[in-house]
């Protein structure tokens, strides 16, 4: 992951009580997109004439990636053509609705040229309201976690919570690599005996959001690695924010968990305990 990240406007923050429920043709829309995405990928899946490129900002690119997102951008525009879509692979498409779209074909891309299962597609809608629905698709080991606004998440259609630990010692934190973490950050982190692990990228936010992790940290993030979390996390009963703390988009890093340990994590994180 890099600390790429594009203008988007900005969407004026609301509490959940303010605004209606997300509507679920629109969520039971992107879960199709996200699921023939991550069809699409398993075709190139562990495929040993993979040719992987590498972009300007040095990570990897692959047929995969590129396909991945225009299958995904062409799906939405058929269903929702005045929309706005944004992509990690190709130019912003400026709709004329209030709703826009950020996709992301393939996080992980490096675990993905490697064989690891752990590649995500991750699709995320907003609209006048905020944040609207969040997809995680996990393809090759079959899980799909999903949320709108109100309605709820699942995980493969079936509702899924967030874990109700309290305490730091013994509790799950994972991350996508550690490359990222400042070392005194990391000190803390083992210092306070939490158990970690490097089942990253948006699987990681899949735990935290299914109670199996109490905590997915990101040091350097993009707007596409996160956007659906916004929605997941939180209809999981959970909470995520940047390291200060900022709900919002565009951050440069951010924090998922259980909620019950947020502000204990972040004071962990931020050497203010």
């Amino acid at each position: 992951m890099q600390g790429t990240s594009v203008s988007l406007p900005k969407n004026g923050l609301v509490t959940a009580h303010d605004v209606p429920p997300a509507d679920p043709a629109l969520l039971a829309a992107a879960k199709e997109i996200c699921l023939e995405a991550g069809q699409f990928t398993l075709q190139h899946f562990r495929d040993l004439e993979l040719s992987v490129e590498h972009k300007g900002d040095g990570t990897p690119v692959t047929i995969a990636d590129l396909g991945a997102e225009r299958l995904m951008r062409e799906r939405i525009a058929e269903l929702y053509p005045e929309d706005t879509i944004v992509g990690e692979e190709e130019e912003t498409f400026e709709g004329t609705s209030q709703r826009r779209w950020v996709v992301d074909p393939i996080d992980g891309t490096f675990s993905f040229t490697y064989g690891v299962a752990l590649y995500c597609n991750l699709l995320y809608v907003e609209d006048e309201h905020g944040p609207a629905v969040g997809v995680i698709n996990i393809p090759a080991i079959g899980e799909i976690c999903a949320a709108g606004r109100g309605l709820g998440a699942t995980l493969n259609d079936v509702a899924c919570r967030v874990s109700d630990r309290r305490e730091l010692r013994g509790s799950l934190l994972t991350t996508s690599a550690f490359e990222h973490w400042d070392p005194d950050m990391l000190g803390r982190v083992r210092e306070a005996g939490i158990h970690m692990r490097t089942w990253g990228d948006g699987f990681g936010y899949v735990l935290v959001a299914s109670g199996r992790a109490e905590a997915m940290v990101d040091p350097e993030i993009s707007v596409w690695d996160i956007a659906p979390c916004r929605v997941i996390i939180p209809e999981a009963g959970g909470r995520c924010s940047s390291f200060d703390g900022v709900d919002a988009l565009e951050v440069p890093d951010f924090v998922a968990t259980n909620g019950a340990m947020h502000e204990t994590v972040l004071e962990m994180l931020n050497g203010s305990t």
